[in-house]
């Protein structure tokens, strides 16, 4: 399983906006090699998932919208991706799943997939950042 550019991105946004200041795009950009174009992408996923609040205008900007307690790693690569998985059989049809007869390998992957999440909720930005 690879998590997305994408959501590397996403890690690194929030990095940018942990002190709680607005920033804009060209400093979140800069801060964190983010390339521009992907930044409103990431931004537009974050702000509907509320971990970004987001300030219009001519002064406007970014700021983180959960606190660093409150916010988990999961929470970001689940904004992003929503149904991200070890494999694409967890999510969506395999053909070696009929009724109540599941494939051994898939039923195995859907414990490690379980225990990626259960990791990713584990500690709190502030954990990771600050502690």
């Amino acid at each position: 399983m690879l998590f997305t550019r994408e959501s590397d991105y996403a890690i690194r946004i929030v990095r940018a906006l942990k002190g709680g200041e607005q920033r804009n795009v060209d400093e979140i950009c800069s801060l964190e090699e983010v390339p521009r174009a992907f930044c409103y992408k990431i931004m537009k996923k974050l702000g509907t998932a509320g971990i970004v609040d987001v300030a219009r205008g001519a002064g406007g900007g970014y700021r983180l919208g959960r606190s660093l307690d409150d916010l988990t790693l999961y929470d970001i690569i689940a904004a992003i991706e929503p149904e991200f998985s070890v494999m694409e059989c967890i999510h969506h049809f395999c053909s070696r799943n009929s009724g109540s007869n599941h494939c051994k390998v898939h039923r195995e992957l859907l414990g490690i997939q379980s225990s990626v999440e259960k990791l990713l909720r584990e500690k709190t930005l502030y954990d990771i950042l600050e502690g």
